[in-house]
């Protein structure tokens, strides 16, 4: 990863308004960590033991981000609901392009497989399919919010 490409994730994390992000690539992992949407540490990236860039703020941990505490107790599922996740960070949109139909309703019946969102990161939209057959119960984010790793995204009744 170069600089160039660092310096535009730390951009990119600041206007998402992620309070921390974790990334791992190989040898090379991440963190930024920030407060109110300001980057407040620098990156810090390992490659085998051989530091690419020193880190000289302690506020800077190699820890994995973890989903928002703020998801209401409404989206919480309950135990036959399967919560649908956000496997990367990025821009959450609920179309294919604005002039497109949304993907999916609440309501909405899906099988596995079929295509509930996408998600952007660094200009690449990534689809999210459906890892259960069901119907949708609810949506979770608004079109075009960001959207954090592990954050849920849908929630879907098997039944």
């Amino acid at each position: 990863m170069e600089i160039k490409e660092i310096q535009n994730l730390i951009k990119f994390v600041a206007k998402s308004g992620a309070s921390e992000v974790s990334l791992e690539m190989g040898d090379i992992k991440i963190t930024i960590k920030t407060d109110k949407g300001e980057v407040i540490a620098p990156v810090t990236a390992v490659q085998q033991a051989a530091p690419v860039m020193a880190a000289p703020a302690p506020e800077v941990v190699a820890t994995p981000a973890v989903a928002p505490a703020a998801v209401p107790a409404a989206a919480e599922a309950s135990s036959n609901q399967h919560t649908v996740k956000s496997p990367i960070i990025g821009t959450f949109y609920r179309k294919p392009s604005p002039d497109k139909p949304n993907f999916v309703e609440v309501g909405d019946r899906v099988s596995e497989g079929d295509t509930l969102c996408v998600i952007e990161a660094m200009k690449l939209f990534n689809e999210i399919e459906a890892e259960t057959s069901g119907t949708i119960v609810q949506i979770l984010l608004d079109d075009s919010s960001p959207v954090e790793f592990d954050q849920p995204l849908f929630i879907i009744d098997p039944a």
